[in-house]
C-alpha cells in the first residue's frame, strides 16, 4: 500500500466516493457535497484535488449519457468566472490553517444545503453567469463543491438539459480548477495516485445508479442526502472547532 494512505482510510474514502457518485447519478448533484466534509474528516489530503478529479469523472459519464440534451448557451461566461474565483480559492488553500479550512468547507456545505432547500432562482444572463462562475471557482477550489451557484441559475431548466449543462460545465471547470491548483503548487503525485485508487468507486456508483434510477423516489433521496450533508458538515465543524481550541 502507498505510504501516504493506510488501507482503512482508503476503504472509508472509497465507500464515501461510491455513495457520492451514486447520489449524483440519481439526483443530479451530490458527489462533492456528500463526500467533501466526510473525506476532510477522514484525511484532509483527499480534498480538493482527488475529489475534483472524481467530479470530473462522474460529470464526463453523465455528460455522455445526456449528450443529446446539451445546450451550451452562455456557459462560457461562467467558465470565465471560474478563473479568478479559482485563484481566490487556491489562495485560501495556501494560507489558511487546516482547522479554518475545515470550517470553510462546512460553511460551503451548509450554503449548498440551504440553497437546495429554498430553490432560489435568479435571471440567467452574462453577468449572473460570470458571478456564479466566480463563486463556483472559490467553492470548487477550496472544497470541490462548485455546483450550487450554477445549480441555482439553471434550476428552471428541463431535468435532462439541467444535468447535461451542469455536467458540461463541471467537465471543463474541473480541468480549470486542477490547472490553477497545479500552477500554485497544490497538485502532487500522491493526489494523482489517490485519484486512480478512488476511480473504481465512481464507476461502481454510476453503474449501480443505472439499476436503481427507476426504483427510487428522487425527492426522498434528495431529502436524505441533504440531511446526511448537514450531519457530516456539523461533524466537521465540531472537529475543526476543537482543533482551533486545542
Amino acid at each position: 500500500m502507498m505510504s501516504f494512505i493506510d488501507p482503512t482510510t482508503l476503504i472509508l474514502a472509497s465507500i464515501i466516493i461510491f455513495l457520492g457518485a451514486l447520489t449524483q447519478s440519481l439526483i443530479g448533484f451530490g458527489l462533492a457535497v456528500v463526500a467533501s466534509p466526510l473525506l476532510y474528516i477522514v484525511n484532509p489530503q483527499l480534498v480538493p484535488v482527488p475529489i475534483i478529479a472524481m467530479g470530473f469523472a462522474i460529470s464526463a459519464m453523465t455528460l455522455f449519457r445526456e449528450r443529446n440534451h446539451l445546450q451550451f448557451n452562455g456557459l462560457q461566461y461562467a467558465l470565465l468566472g471560474r478563473i479568478p474565483g479559482g485563484f481566490l480559492g487556491a489562495g485560501l488553500l495556501l494560507f489558511a490553517p487546516q482547522a479554518i479550512l475545515g470550517l470553510v468547507i462546512a460553511a460551503i456545505v451548509f450554503i449548498a444545503v440551504i440553497l437546495s432547500i429554498y430553490r432560489i432562482t435568479a435571471p440567467i444572463n452574462r453577468i449572473s453567469l460570470f458571478i456564479a462562475g466566480v463563486f463556483s471557482g472559490i467553492f470548487g477550489n477550496i472544497a470541490a463543491i462548485g455546483g450550487p451557484p450554477m445549480a441555482i441559475l439553471l434550476a428552471g431548466q428541463d431535468p435532462s438539459k439541467f444535468r447535461a449543462a451542469l455536467s458540461a460545465f463541471f467537465v471543463l471547470s474541473s480541468l480549470i480548477a486542477l490547472a490553477i491548483l497545479a500552477i500554485v503548487g497544490l497538485v502532487e503525485m500522491k493526489h494523482l495516485w489517490l485519484s486512480l485508487m478512488l476511480f473504481p468507486s465512481v464507476v461502481t456508483g454510476y453503474l449501480v445508479s443505472g439499476l436503481l434510477i427507476n426504483h427510487v423516489d428522487k425527492n426522498k433521496t434528495r431529502i436524505v442526502t441533504l440531511i446526511l450533508c448537514s450531519i457530516s458538515a456539523t461533524l466537521l465543524v465540531v472537529k475543526s472547532t476543537s482543533a482551533l481550541i486545542n
